[in-house]
């Protein structure tokens, strides 16, 4: 991490401390293991995660509280990110150490996944964050846009993540 502008790492109690909360939740036909699989592929996220262009695990596995990666996102933002909750198959959370542009102070994602117990898995999606700078003033009229974009992405999550299982699963038998 270099010449980079610092965040306020931030714990899960974060979401309760702001109004900028959004939410997207999916039923996926997959294992939670399988869904874990998808989280750790650095590739996997460049596919569902519109913004994402590259994902970096800057930590060797096995991942946990701790790990550390950069996710390049588009317009050149670079985010550097530290897991603070890593519970395989149940749930990952991550708050970001610091970015490459000063328009970021705190920011917090948290994806859960609950066990149907019938081959599929609720996943929740949670993400916080608080601007610095102009964007701070903005957020009243970008929050709409980005609750939609949000949706949007968690149901590409949805999609990739059962083929990505029905890929593995084929192979498997095969």
């Amino acid at each position: 991490m270099t010449d980079y502008f610092k965040c306020t790492p931030v714990g899960l109690e974060f979401f309760e401390q702001t109004k900028n909360v959004f939410k997207a939740e999916e039923i996926v036909k997959a294992s939670p293991e399988e869904i874990f699989e998808v989280f750790e592929d650095a590739h996997s996220w460049t596919v569902w995660a519109m913004p994402i262009q590259k994902v970096e695990w800057t930590s060797p596995k096995p991942f946990g509280v701790g790990t550390t990666r950069s996710v390049y996102m588009m317009g050149g933002m670079v985010g550097y990110e530290e897991f603070i909750a890593w519970e395989p198959g149940k749930r990952m959370a991550f708050t970001f150490l610091g970015c490459n542009k000063d328009a970021t102070e705190k920011f917090l994602e948290d994806y859960r996944v609950t066990d149907l117990g019938d081959g599929s898995c609720r996943v929740e999606w949670y993400m916080a964050m608080e601007p610095r700078g102009a964007s701070r003033h903005m957020m009243w009229l970008t929050r709409p846009l980005m609750r939609f974009a949000n949706r949007r992405m968690f149901s590409k999550f949805r999609k990739y993540t059962e083929d990505h299982a029905l890929r593995s699963r084929r192979a498997a038998a095969a």
